[in-house]
């Protein structure tokens, strides 16, 4: 199928001509048609799935098809988590409705509202929005939901982990009742799914690459070092093994700042991204790598899933991370739309817990790569037992009062530690 075959009108089949894009996603596909018949949708879809494109298309075509008077009023309303999300929405709408009348605006907290609320008493067709900051703007009365036509609550299940669905409710309560609502998430909890029966009319369901699977074009592997060589195999693979962008995850703040100072003293050019960091630090931070100023972007686990780079081709995780779900977001960030990519990650003998939860979760075991300086035997790692499962002997590190819990330690189920988003 092509997106010539999906009825779009000729305004966006030039814009997304002019992106580069023949043929829709599996979710772009199923979605698009739905949306265009003012359907509700239930969306279970990844990032990296092209979940954006699969919502923003067809609502650029309703709303510019729309019969009546025009209005400045928000016709329709994305609601997502991240700030780096938000930004990378509304820059979708800007790509695929270039050729068309509609105003669109990106609000989120961090930054001086000024420059907001001009815009919006301008007049904003589409509003794309994080939750703390549309309250507040809702709040002080600058923004009107009643003549919404058109709600979009992406990324539901990271708005769990991140503690905004009480928000999200106050917000949905304020939204008329006739309206057309568009739900996506990765995973569908318990929580989720009850809070997606209760705002959904007989929706359209439509699912593609379960959260527990990787992409194919996705070239997996794990490297064995001992965790204080990790810094060291880093900048060996970046001065000898790649040459190309890479985006890095560390599981800490601390540890990204760390490892961007060791690839800036390596003559690297390297920033890194957290939550610690200023909107527009970060925002920088993230232009100056996808304009290839920045040759590696170190960020942690608040952008796993908030950072679109086209054509990524590598992702390295310095550490495992404790939750395995995690380990497919940050890996997710390369392989997009049919492309190939590769991630590598490092694993010390307090990874290894996390190394088979991860492979137990994505189905497979993931190759080791020797052939480098800082392999290490001393973890007996490649032995498996007939579950597939990598075999966890207990660590000997040379200050064992610095290390963590060993794998008799039953972990919190909650691991996350995000900051409220205003």
């Amino acid at each position: 199928m092509l997106f010539t075959d999906l009825k779009l009108i000729k305004p966006i089949l030039d814009a997304l001509q002019t992106q580069g894009y023949e043929k829709p996603t599996p979710i772009q596909e199923q979605a698009i048609p739905s949306i265009l018949e003012q359907r509700d949708v239930l969306g279970t879809a990844q990032t990296g799935t092209g979940k954006t494109a699969a919502f923003a298309i067809p609502i650029l075509q309703n709303l510019t098809e729309r019969k009546g008077p025009k209005s400045n009023h928000i016709k329709a309303l994305i609601l997502t988590p991240t700030r780096e999300l938000a930004i990378q929405i509304e820059e979708s709408f800007n790509a695929y409705g270039k050729n068309l009348p509609l105003k669109h605006l990106v609000i989120f907290g961090g930054v001086k509202q000024g420059s907001q609320v001009t815009a919006l008493r301008k007049g904003v067709d589409i509003l794309v929005a994080t939750p703390g900051r549309l309250l507040d703007f809702i709040a002080q009365g600058i923004i009107s939901l009643k003549n919404l036509e058109i709600f979009v609550l992406d990324e539901a299940d990271r708005m769990l982990d991140m503690g905004f669905v009480h928000d999200v409710k106050r917000i949905i309560k304020l939204l008329p009742q006739r309206r057309q609502t568009l739900f996506f998430s990765a995973t569908m909890p318990t929580e989720i799914q009850k809070l997606a029966d209760s705002i959904l009319n007989t929706p359209i369901k439509v699912s593609v690459t379960p959260i527990s699977s990787t992409a194919e074009t996705i070239k997996q592997s794990i490297y064995f070092v001992d965790k204080d060589k990790k810094l060291d195999l880093l900048t060996h693979i970046l001065q000898n093994n790649i040459s190309e962008s890479v985006l890095v995850f560390s599981r800490t703040k601390h540890g990204a700042d760390k490892i961007a100072k060791k690839l800036l003293a390596g003559k690297i050019t390297t920033e890194a991204i957290h939550g610690n960091k200023s909107q527009n630090a970060r925002q920088n931070a993230l232009n100056n790598f996808k304009s290839g100023k920045t040759r590696v972007l170190v960020a942690t686990d608040i952008a796993a899933r908030g950072i679109d780079i086209d054509e990524l081709k590598y992702v390295i995780n310095f550490e495992l991370s404790d939750v395995a779900e995690t380990y497919v977001h940050r890996i997710g960030r390369t392989g997009r739309a049919g492309s190939e990519g590769s991630s590598l990650s490092f694993v010390d003998g307090l990874d290894l817990l996390n190394l088979r939860d991860t492979e137990k979760l994505i189905g497979m075991k993931i190759p080791v790569v020797k052939d480098h300086p800082y392999h290490t035997d001393d973890l007996i790692v490649e032995k498996r037992d007939s579950n597939n499962k990598p075999f966890t002997p207990r660590p000997k590190p040379a200050n064992p009062s610095q290390q963590r819990k060993d794998a008799s330690f039953k972990k919190p189920k909650n691991k996350n530690n995000f900051s409220r988003n205003k």
